[in-house]
């Protein structure tokens, strides 16, 4: 199949300003546009792949070998990947690891992935790191390039990813509860003792966080991102989770807003957030967000802890933020991003409610923030 794919340049990605690479297709045939981002992490492919976080985007590795360990489902951050397509340098080789299942290339052809390779993915990233993020429409079937002008206009047409609300998309239909813990050697999830109660609140929530909520000693119900406020405190609750999902969280705050506003005004429940739960959380104690330049995308993104001094390397995956200079007074900045000084954590002042924009879960990247897991758990005591 490769070989194959390697005979001629039968696919490319097309930019608004008339900017096209053409390059090898694999994955699924067809022809998407989408937001165009990077990804700086080396390892994760799959687990970034299938992040609900990436609905409508196309995302560009920089680094090489992509696809070089295949796929298993362990790795699966979501049961159906939002993705709508990836830019390699190299085509995916065949998988060499002992966990895999399958090829990538398989498995994107069943969740409708468009892959090209071929492409000096660090030139376009620099690009990227200029213009930032853009439009873009990536194609994989018979005469592609021959298409180029229909698929400029295809990319300029697009409305982006601004304004618009994409947890309902990603988010479960109805209630489930979620009991297992995170993957240990020699390749088992754990199912350990629960004494606390959470109701996770998806808007688009990655496997890794239900694992690593469970292993800090919760019970998860995890609940539609529009889950009204009454159903919510229906199940008495310890704590409740705000998830990491894709979109404008301005979009998604229309319903999650009023009803997060109103469980902190007449509860005292403890509330934890992270990544599109953050921004969500930062905008119903009266703060605001703002659409990033690049974005932050990888897992080697340092943040420093203002309350501590300390820096801690975490994994990152927004488009969005909290504009810092916009807190209200009853919020205190917790965390920034040594990047770019950008807001990465805040807490409610005398509440015991905090979020992070980052991933403390990681999957992929480093596990130094992974102790958030176990200060949610002691503010519910």
């Amino acid at each position: 199949m490769y070989q194959e794919a390697l005979k001629n340049r039968n696919a490319c990605i097309v930019l608004p300003d008339g900017t096209s690479y053409e390059g090898y297709g694999y994955g699924a045939k067809g022809t998407v546009t989408a937001e165009l981002c990077f990804n700086t992490a080396m390892t994760g492919y799959q687990e970034i792949i299938s992040d609900p976080s990436y609905a409508n985007q196309i995302i560009v590795f920089t680094f090489p070998h992509i696809g070089n360990v295949g796929v298993n489902p362990e790795d699966n951050e979501s049961l159906k990947p939002t993705a709508r397509g990836i830019v390699t340098s190299q085509m995916p080789t065949n998988p060499s690891s002992w966990r895999n299942t399958g090829r990538l290339d398989d498995w994107m052809q069943t969740h409708k992935i468009i892959g090209i390779c071929g492409i000096d993915t660090r030139k376009m990233t620099l690009i990227l790191r200029n213009a930032g993020v853009v439009n873009a429409v990536i194609s994989n079937e018979q005469n592609s390039q021959m298409k180029r002008d229909a698929l400029i206009e295809k990319a300029k047409n697009w409305p982006g990813i601004s304004g618009s609300d994409l947890a309902k998309g990603v988010s479960c239909k109805t209630p489930y509860d979620w009991n297992e813990g995170r993957w240990t050697w020699p390749g088992k999830f754990q199912n350990p003792a629960k004494n606390k109660k959470v109701v996770a609140i998806d808007f688009g929530i990655k496997t890794n966080i239900l694992r690593c909520l469970a292993e800090s000693g919760c019970a998860v119900k995890i609940l539609p991102a529009n889950v009204a406020y009454e159903e919510i405190l229906n199940h008495k609750p310890d704590g409740i989770f705000l998830s990491n999902g894709p979109g404008d969280p301005k979009a998604t705050g229309k319903y999650a807003v009023p009803t997060l506003r109103k469980i902190i005004r007449d509860t005292r429940i403890p509330i934890f957030g992270i990544c599109l739960g953050h921004q969500i959380l930062a905008l119903a104690l009266g703060g605001k967000t703002l659409k990033m330049k690049c974005g932050h995308h990888g897992a080697n993104h340092p943040v420093k802890n203002l309350m501590t001094g300390k820096v801690e390397i975490t994994s990152m995956n927004h488009g969005f933020a909290v504009n810092r200079l916009a807190l209200p007074d009853n919020v205190l900045e917790t965390h920034v991003s040594l990047f770019d000084n950008s807001n990465c954590g805040i807490e409610l002042k005398g509440r015991n409610i905090f979020s992070v924009q980052y991933h403390p879960e990681a999957s992929p990247g480093p596990t130094d923030s992974l102790g958030l897991f176990s200060k949610f758990v002691a503010l519910m005591n």
